[in-house]
């Protein structure tokens, strides 16, 4: 009899533990959930379609830099924003190649832009990509803010005139971002 009080009392001990440490965790786990909801990220700017991109000079993982719009007029431009850690950033990066080689001759320029890293973790992610389109720097993030960047990848699509089109967040395929680049062309 006296084991079996023994035990009672720590199956109640045991209860009342689990209802202190559930209470806090269940409250973490909701305040996650609240503050991935209402994104606990920096204020965005949010372009519309019509809109003139923002400005920028980036280097180039290549050599030299790059100076938005003045160094791509009267182009086709599609701006991707991405990062190494970003698991469809790499299978779209290959698969935009042979949309960029069938179009670049009629005016199509694509700017993979990176997102927060540093220009080691950039050249070690696309050495064996085999791309052949620029790949900028903007380690401060302070392009992809001004972008509006909230999520990746996000593609901009700009027309001749310079002036945003569309837009694709998250994955895509090639055969999308091919008929936006058609009908831009």
């Amino acid at each position: 009899m006296r084991l079996l009080r023994s035990l009672d009392l720590k199956q109640k001990s045991f209860v009342t533990v689990v209802k202190v440490i559930k209470f806090p965790f269940l409250s973490g786990i909701i305040l996650l959930l609240i503050t991935g909801i209402t994104g606990c990220t920096e204020e965005t700017a949010q372009l519309t379609k019509g809109q003139a991109t923002p400005v920028f000079d980036l280097p180039k993982i290549q050599q030299g830099s790059l100076h938005f719009p003045k160094d791509v007029q009267n182009k086709v431009i599609a701006i991707r924003f991405w990062a190494d850690w970003c698991p469809f950033c790499k299978t779209e990066m290959r698969d935009v190649e042979p949309v960029y080689q069938e179009y670049k001759d009629q005016g199509l320029v694509i700017l993979a832009i990176n997102v927060r890293q540093n220009q080691d973790t950039v050249q070690a992610f696309i050495k064996d990509l085999n791309i052949s389109y620029d790949v900028l720097l903007d380690e401060s993030g302070e392009i992809a803010r001004a972008y509006g960047v909230s999520g990746l990848p996000i593609t901009f699509f700009m027309g001749r005139e310079g002036t945003l089109q569309t837009r694709i967040l998250g994955e895509s395929t090639p055969e999308i971002f091919e008929s936006i680049i058609q009908e831009l062309l």
